[in-house]
């Protein structure tokens, strides 16, 4: 399966479970891993296949609208939209929550999906 992907990307949005989480945005780390429709890589036409720059924007604009309180949520919520929006064969969505516990760099969940057959 082809694929493209997002490493790095940054977004803010408001997660956590504890009440001091909540008080405002976090920046959060997101990589997106993308599988690519079959004709995409026959055609040199943007037209047949997945625009990573619409995917970074349209995931940035959910996340402005929405507020969770899991990771876990979060990235289930990505993963949706993805499928929902660009017709992706497969997603997996990496998420960092950096700095949130003493002494430990980064905590995050990955998670992989499966357009159903």
């Amino acid at each position: 399966m082809d694929k493209i992907f997002l490493n790095g990307m940054k977004v803010d949005t408001l997660i956590g479970v504890y009440d001091w989480e909540r008080t405002r945005a976090q920046k959060l780390v997101l990589d997106l891993t993308i599988g690519l429709p079959e004709n995409s890589v026959r055609n040199d036409d943007i037209q047949h296949t997945i625009h990573y720059g619409k995917v970074c924007q349209r995931v940035r604009e959910a996340l402005k609208q929405r507020d969770f309180q899991l990771l876990e949520s979060l990235a289930e919520f990505i993963a949706t939209l993805i499928f929902d929006e660009f017709q992706a064969a497969f997603v997996r969505v990496k998420i960092v929550k950096p700095g949130i516990l003493p002494d430990v760099r980064e905590v995050g969940i990955e998670i992989e999906r499966y357009a159903a057959a």
